[in-house]
């Protein structure tokens, strides 16, 4: 896998890497192997918090750091405090991997206006190494699309890297086509994905006779070979029969300029099975904004049905200790919310 991600980047012993997350967690992994492989430069950030973004920035842009890389959470707080700077960082041709939850367009599209780095659209798992897809434009693609809709292109986690297999496949089992429509689980194979779980019997159900691991991940490939996540299968809110995505919920709510952050969930509804709760924290200029503002800007993009039911204005929403949205947790919490109205 180390060859692998030096290949994709054009690698060399001129390149300097920025260790930025901890190597225990596999967004972590990839990047320093493949600077050892090809000689680069390798810098270790040591233990940080979101305190010290101007520590963290000040030696991006004094060491020339060219790859580097995040979950979206470290990014968005990196890009909060870059909008107060005076003196913008110059990040031009930096790239920044960025995985572990799907980046928002405004959070890759700011990064790109406001320094000149470009945020690399990534997905995969501890099972997959991290590393599944990356998102670059094809040449042609390059020269066919509008600017806009090559900025839509990144909201997609990208082609598969080479060594690996995937397919797509439904719930009776049955492969789907490459068409950007059809959503199923994401089925994965190659050398560095994960064979089986030690010592874990019941998981054996998570892995195919032909060597396929099945990711727990719903997503669809379209034609040029992209692959677009819907959700986790555990977080897909199933309504009324019908499947909202949680994902591009989130999203939609973090392009509206007073939201800082959002999480999107389904919880138990008496008569649709699930509906949608959201909640969100809102920018500190922007404490005025309405639940109705939010649902105009929903409608937007999602049909009537799919509005959540509710909107929480929150101070804080749960996360794990690697930044994701802790959903779990959520749905715990708000679990009886519905059942109670």
């Amino acid at each position: 896998q180390a060859m692998m991600f030096a290949a994709y980047f054009s690698m060399t012993v001129n390149d300097v890497v920025f260790q930025l997350v901890p190597m225990f967690h596999v967004l972590g992994w990839s990047k320093p192997q493949a600077a050892t492989y090809v000689g680069a430069k390798l810098i270790f950030s040591g233990k940080w918090n979101l305190d010290d973004l101007e520590e963290l920035t000040n030696i991006m842009v004094q060491e020339k750091v060219s790859i580097s890389g995040a979950v979206p959470a470290v990014f968005m707080a990196m890009l909060e405090f870059i909008g107060k700077m005076e003196d913008k960082p110059d990040f031009t041709g930096t790239k920044l991997i960025c995985g572990g939850a799907e980046p928002p367009i405004a959070l890759m599209r700011g990064f790109w206006e406001e320094t000149g780095g470009e945020i690399i659209h990534s997905y995969g798992s501890t099972e997959a190494m991290a590393i599944t897809t990356l998102n670059a434009f094809k040449p042609w693609l390059k020269r066919e699309l509008t600017e806009e809709e090559l900025w839509e292109l990144k909201k997609k986690q990208g082609t598969i890297v080479s060594g690996l297999d995937v397919k797509i496949v439904d719930e009776e089992g049955n492969e789907l086509p490459f068409d950007g429509k059809s959503s199923g689980e994401i089925f994965l194979r190659g050398p560095w994905i994960t064979r089986s779980y030690y010592n874990s019997p019941g998981t054996e159900n998570s892995f195919t006779e032909d060597g396929y691991f099945k990711s727990g991940d719903v997503g669809c490939l379209d034609s040029e070979g992209y692959l677009k996540i819907t959700d986790r299968i555990k977080d897909v809110i199933k309504s009324g029969g019908e499947w909202i995505s949680s994902i591009d919920m989130e999203n939609s709510l973090l392009s509206h300029p007073a939201i800082l952050e959002s999480a999107v969930i389904g919880i138990p509804h008496p008569k649709w099975d699930e509906r949608p709760l959201a909640l969100i924290i809102l920018r500190k200029e922007f404490k005025s904004t309405t639940k109705e503002e939010i649902r105009e800007h929903l409608s937007k993009t999602f049909a009537k049905w799919k509005i959540p039911n509710e909107i929480l204005f929150v101070d804080s929403i749960p996360r794990t200790s690697v930044g994701k949205l802790n959903k779990k947790v959520m749905r715990i919490e708000y679990k009886d919310l519905y059942s109670k109205s």
